[in-house]
């Protein structure tokens, strides 16, 4: 499985659950399951590749904003679901987290940022295909401390100059 067929598989199950993350992880296990156990790992370790590289301060601060706080699990939801929303906004919020202002037609918070059963599909699919545990899929853990410069996710001062367009869009005014 390539990049392109990544993405598609994660596009395609996002549209049909009609952007609800616990319909897009069991969609997105029936498909895998269609697959054979090679692509199901070579489609966790595109997954988790992203997920590692979306370990950075700039989009914890934004997943603060979006969600108001982001605790180190809810951090780790919000890059699976942010994997979940396609390459264009994926790509986007890496490049520029407060982009995720534009890139996002809405945020429900009670729905959206928590795509901690996406971040299992692959495990899952891979079990039932074979009926063992995924092995270990040979890329590098993602690094022991976010990329970039910390931030206090208490200070909405600090946050809402660091993301003026998702502070505006999305934060809360103490």
């Amino acid at each position: 499985m390539d990049e392109t067929e990544f993405w598609e598989l994660i596009d395609s199950t996002r549209e049909d659950a009609e952007g609800d993350p616990e319909d897009h992880a069991e969609l997105l296990v029936e498909r895998l399951l269609q697959l054979d156990p090679e692509s199901v790992l070579d489609f966790a370790r595109h997954f988790e590749a992203r997920y590692n590289r979306a370990y950075a301060w700039d989009l914890w601060g934004a997943a603060a904003v979006l969600l108001g706080g982001a605790s180190d699990d809810a951090f780790d939801y919000f890059r699976c679901w942010l994997i979940g929303q396609g390459r264009e906004v994926f790509e986007g919020a890496l490049h520029d987290p407060d982009h995720l202002a534009e890139l996002l037609d809405e945020f429900d918070e009670e729905i959206d940022g928590d795509g901690e059963d996406l971040g299992y599909a692959a495990d899952e699919a891979y079990e039932q295909l074979t009926g063992a545990v995924a092995p270990d899929l040979g890329i590098s853990p993602q690094p022991s401390e976010p990329l970039g410069t910390p931030i206090d996710f208490e200070d909405d001062r600090a946050l809402a100059e660091r993301f003026p367009r998702l502070w505006e869009r999305f934060g809360t005014s103490g």
